[in-house]
């Protein structure tokens, strides 16, 4: 199973188990992250295309590390006016591994086994009242 997130202004294809490097996220080491804005849901059965997200799909990840990545060199220059300048970049990033893939059809299924339980404690408190009411 893989999808296909939206972070940071990108898209990511993603697993469950995969290393992703995001830009720099506002998250600690080793908590939970949640991407809710998910593009495209693919298992080994069929395919889903949100439009434009797929509803009730949410990717987690736990954040592993910060840092930055490796120096690039901008050179700024302007031919016979003695104009040079040179500057380097560190795009900071997050290194996020990815824990879990959760479907709406997953969700589902969990909480209509509880509801069925639930509602049928009430009703037969109900019953019983109207017992003794006669």
């Amino acid at each position: 199973m893989y999808a296909i997130i939206e972070s940071c202004g990108r898209q990511y294809k993603v697993a469950e188990g995969d290393v992703v490097f995001f830009e720099k996220l506002d998250a600690e080491e080793g908590k939970k992250v949640t991407f809710s804005n998910v593009v495209l849901v693919s298992d080994d059965k069929k395919v889903e295309v949100g439009a434009p997200y797929v509803k009730g799909v949410k990717v987690e990840g736990k954040v592993v590390s910060h840092g930055k990545a490796k120096k690039i060199l901008v050179y700024k220059y302007k031919a016979k006016k003695n104009y040079r300048r040179t500057q380097g970049h560190r795009q900071p990033y997050t290194k996020v591994e990815i824990t879990s893939i959760k479907t709406a059809t997953e969700k589902a299924e969990k909480p209509a086994a509880e509801t069925k339980t639930a509602a049928a404690k009430p009703a037969t408190k109900k019953t019983e009242t109207t017992k003794k009411e006669a």
